[in-house]
C-alpha cells in the first residue's frame, strides 16, 4: 500500500517519499484523510467546474467561484476560504497548497471591487494566512511561505485630521513577490512592495519597501541583511 500511495502522491509532488520509519497505522490514517479530501474535491463538479485533482479539507468555502481559476492538484486545508470577487478574480497555479484557516480574498466590498490575486505554480502557504487583492497581489512560482503570512495591497488615506479616516478613501499600488522566495512565519507585506526573485524574508518581518532579487531581509520595518549573491573575491 505504501508503494502505491507514494506513486499516486508523486503525481502532485514528484519528489515525495515516505520516511522509512513511518508506521502502518499513521499511513492508514493519512490514506483516509487524503481519500476524503479528494472526495470533497469532487464537489466542485456541482459548480460545473473541473476538480483537476483538487483536495479539499473539511470546511472549505468559496465565494464568486466563477471568478476563481485553479490548476492541477490544488490542496486546501481545513476552513480555507477563497473569494474571487474582483475585477481580475483569483488565479491559482498547479500544485498549490494553502494551509488551514487561511483566507484568500480579492475583495471584501461590493462597492469597490479589488484588482486580482495570482498565485504561481508549486507555491506552499502555511496556516492562518491572509491574502488580500484590493490593489493586486502576485506571488511567483516555487515560493515557500510560513504560517500567519499576510499581504495588504491597500492603504488608508489619513492626511485630513478633522475627517474620519474611514471617509478619506484608500490608495492601491499592489504587491509583487518574485518566484523561489522563502518567507518565514508571521511576515507582513504592505502595499507598494516588490520582492525580487530568490529572496528570503525572516520570521516576523514587516516589509514596507521593495527589495532586489536574492535579498535576505528581516526586522520591523524590514531592512536588507545581506545578499544571497556571493561577493566576488578580488
Amino acid at each position: 500500500m505504501k508503494t502505491m500511495l507514494q506513486f499516486l502522491i508523486r503525481r502532485r509532488n514528484p519528489r515525495f517519499r515516505f520516511d522509512p520509519d513511518l508506521d502502518s497505522r499513521v499511513l492508514l490514517q493519512f490514506t483516509v484523510i487524503l481519500g476524503m479530501s479528494m472526495l470533497r474535491g469532487l464537489r466542485l463538479l456541482l459548480a460545473l467546474r473541473k476538480p483537476k485533482g483538487a483536495m479539499l479539507a473539511a470546511g472549505v468555502t468559496m465565494f464568486a467561484i466563477h471568478k476563481i481559476q485553479w490548476g492541477r492538484f490544488m490542496k486546501l486545508g481545513k476552513h480555507v476560504h477563497l473569494s474571487g470577487l474582483g475585477k481580475g478574480g483569483l488565479q491559482i497555479g498547479d500544485h498549490v497548497g494553502i494551509g488551514a484557516y487561511s483566507r484568500v480574498i480579492v475583495s471584501s466590498s461590493l462597492t469597490a471591487l479589488g484588482a486580482h490575486i495570482a498565485i504561481g505554480n508549486r507555491v506552499g502557504i502555511g496556516e492562518y494566512a491572509y491574502l488580500g487583492g484590493a490593489g493586486g497581489l502576485e506571488i511567483g512560482a516555487d515560493c515557500i511561505i510560513g504560517q500567519y503570512f499576510s499581504c495588504h495591497p491597500e492603504n488608508h488615506v489619513h492626511s485630513e485630521v478633522h475627517l474620519p479616516i474611514r471617509l478619506q478613501g484608500v490608495t492601491h499600488r499592489g504587491i509583487s513577490i518574485g518566484s523561489n522566495c522563502w518567507i518565514g512565519s508571521k511576515v507582513t507585506v504592505l502595499d507598494g512592495v516588490s520582492i525580487g526573485v530568490g529572496s528570503v524574508i525572516a520570521a516576523g518581518a514587516v516589509v514596507t519597501r521593495s527589495f532586489p532579487p536574492y535579498s535576505i531581509i528581516g526586522g520591523v520595518p524590514a531592512r536588507l541583511l545581506k545578499s544571497r549573491i556571493p561577493t566576488p573575491v578580488l
